[in-house]
């Protein structure tokens, strides 16, 4: 059976790099490509490839793990293999936790992109044993302690509120509301208020 991607990358000579190397397996078959975030959630719902391979910086708008968790919310949701040259743990947690069914480096060999492709697509979790490591270590750690006014700032993000609408609701400036999001954002590791959000939730803390 062959398995469909999606190439999603905001560099077209990568996208173009990679149709190369995957129209070169037949089992492996591109339907399409985008570079942005929104574009790859668009063409999502309209291709339905089984398998979207995202890179995470996408330049402005949605990053890759802001498009993960759209793409898994889809009905049928697809596999989301990363592909990417960010390495850091902070990238790394943020993409499994976010549903993403693998990640891969940009370094790796064509052949192993192909091999990730096609295990997503059958269900399998597509990670290199070294960063299979790091994942299960990072989802031990404990997170650093937040403060009771962080604690109150994520759950009012939670609710889709502005950081003018929390600086209303809790009595402060707009400024504050940012320092405090910074803390936070530096403290889980995250860069996106989704992404605060998200682990937040995940690990109980609101």
């Amino acid at each position: 059976m062959t398995a469909t991607v999606l190439l999603v990358d905001d560099h077209p000579v990568v996208r173009s790099g990679l149709r190369a190397v995957l129209a070169a397996d037949p089992s492996v078959q591109v339907v399409g490509e985008a570079g942005t975030g929104e574009d790859a959630v668009r063409l999502t719902g309209e291709l339905r490839p089984d398998v979207v391979l995202c890179d995470l910086r996408l330049g402005e708008g949605m990053t890759g793990i802001e498009a993960t968790e759209a793409l898994r919310r889809l009905d049928p949701a697809p596999a989301v293999l990363i592909l990417t040259t960010f390495d850091r743990d902070a990238e790394l947690l943020g993409a499994i936790t976010a549903g993403a069914a693998g990640y891969l480096l940009k370094d790796v060999p064509p052949e192993q992109i192909v091999d990730g492709i096609v295990r997503a697509a059958a269900g399998q979790t597509v990670l290199a044993p070294e960063l299979a490591t790091r994942v299960l270590q990072g989802m031990r750690a404990p997170l650093p302690r937040l403060t009771d006014r962080e604690v109150e700032v994520l759950r009012l993000l939670a609710t889709g509120a502005t950081n003018r609408e929390i600086a209303r609701e809790l009595f402060v400036t707009e400024a504050t509301v940012k320092s405090h999001l910074v803390h936070v954002f530096t403290k889980l590791g995250v860069d996106s208020r989704s992404r605060a959000v998200h682990l937040a939730q995940q690990r109980g803390l609101i």
